[in-house]
């Protein structure tokens, strides 16, 4: 993995904890590729702007709450994961997931899909 990739996932897991817009943006516009998207169990959203108006909804929603990246991040073949976890306003896990990404040919990151908790039991 590349000191870039390192940056790019950084900036974006900052972006999560930023409430101000204006920052928020300088911080995506490093790490999000204009066209990205994010889907997760709750929204499934194409581009920039819409990704800087769902954290700001996040913020406006649960005030105090946070994303935090947890681990380092894997990559390969342009492709990316990492795990996270939603601390409430009091500090305590709301909730923990995992991210797969990946990056456009500028090394930005053009896709996140995310899973919230652990994946189910194995059923049999």
């Amino acid at each position: 993995m590349t000191q870039n990739t390192v940056n790019i996932i950084d900036s974006y897991g900052a972006a999560w904890l930023e409430q101000d817009e204006n920052a928020r943006r300088a911080m995506l516009e490093t790490a999000w590729n204009p066209q990205g998207t994010y889907t997760d169990p709750s929204v499934d959203l194409t581009g920039r702007d819409a990704l800087i108006a769902h954290i700001g909804s996040f913020h406006k929603n649960m005030p105090g709450a946070q994303i935090l990246i947890t681990s380092g991040a894997a990559v390969h073949h342009g492709k990316f994961q990492f795990t996270w976890k939603m601390l409430g306003a009091d500090g305590k896990l709301v909730m923990n997931g995992v991210d797969f990404g990946e990056l456009d040919g500028d090394g930005r990151i053009f896709k996140i899909v995310g899973f919230f908790g652990s994946p189910p039991a194995l059923a049999h």
